[in-house]
């Protein structure tokens, strides 16, 4: 980035948490950083970083201008790989969000890595809402309905959930048969990271879809620990079809209340309209709609 000398500057500092480490990333001494921020500063009228004698922090300043360096540098990417080589082998940084969820895809993730080696993957999990353009994704993967008229979207295959339990804690307290039997079942809940909610089991019971309130054992934001926790025979959860799909087929887990779930994902892949000829993210776009089918 020798176009953006002080912000690349900044930027590898704020990465860092120092001087001296973002220096020798780009070959400069840690006094010239220093030296190059300050500058920045007094030309922006904000301090960008806390410091002291053992280590620096951003501060709030700094943490909205890194934003919009993230944003400029990937802007910039994109102008440059447009012109220069809409037809061109697919190549360069792709910054790639997914949902924590994500994880289970690691073995398409490996594969569009080795069929694409010149793509450098950039790869961000979390159930936090990215803002694609203001942060500086070239694709993100979001589950459920998205409107944003600045946004490409190609859906893939969605998902449902199902309720599983161990066989050793059906043994112990026995399978239910309707949903107001989970009322003396110990039940592991998902909460959302986003907004501290607890995640609804949606049961269809005579046409009417009804989310009840359930006992509540333990409550995660992350689902593999939850997996975890059924695998081990600690209560009931609603788990992810494809992550429990196998351990049914293998009786380590017991399908509970299957008729009455009503509950379906929709997934899709968005990036920014501007961005569209780029080889590097319509390679990935296609790679996964490959992989994973189109809803």
């Amino acid at each position: 980035m020798t176009y953006f000398g002080p912000l690349e500057a900044f930027v590898q500092a704020a990465e860092t948490s120092s001087f001296k480490e973002a220096g020798r990333r780009i070959g400069l001494s840690s006094s010239a950083i220093g030296r190059t921020i300050a500058k920045l500063e007094q030309q922006l009228g904000v301090r960008l970083f806390h410091r002291s004698t053992r280590a620096i922090a951003l501060t709030a300043e700094g943490q909205k201008f890194l934003v919009h360096c993230y944003r400029i540098f990937a802007e910039f990417e994109a102008a440059r790989e447009e012109l220069s080589e809409a037809t061109a082998e697919p190549k360069g940084r792709l910054r790639v969000g997914f949902p924590n969820l994500g994880i289970e895809l690691m073995s398409h993730i490996v594969a569009f890595q080795k069929h694409f080696p010149e793509i450098e993957l950039d790869l961000d999990f979390s159930d936090r809402l990215v803002n694609l353009v203001e942060e500086g994704f070239d694709a993100v993967m979001r589950i459920g309905a998205v409107d944003d008229s600045r946004l490409m979207m190609r859906k893939l295959n969605g998902f449902h959930h199902r309720l599983v339990a161990a066989p050793d804690y059906i043994v112990q307290r026995g399978l239910p048969v309707s949903p107001d039997d989970l009322q003396a079942h110990l039940c592991l809940r998902y909460r959302y990271p986003s907004s501290g909610k607890l995640a609804p089991w949606p049961f269809l019971i005579d046409g009417e879809l009804i989310r009840p309130e359930l006992p509540t054992a333990s409550v995660s934001n992350n689902i593999n620990s939850l997996l975890s926790l059924v695998e081990e025979g600690v209560g009931i959860a609603l788990l992810p079809d494809f992550m429990v799909h196998e351990r049914i087929k293998a009786e380590r887990l017991v399908p509970v209340l299957d008729s009455y779930i009503h509950d379906k994902r929709d997934v899709c892949i968005l990036w920014p309209s501007s961005r569209q000829s780029l080889p590097k993210i319509r390679a990935f776009v296609g790679f996964m709609a490959e992989r994973l089918g189109t809803g």
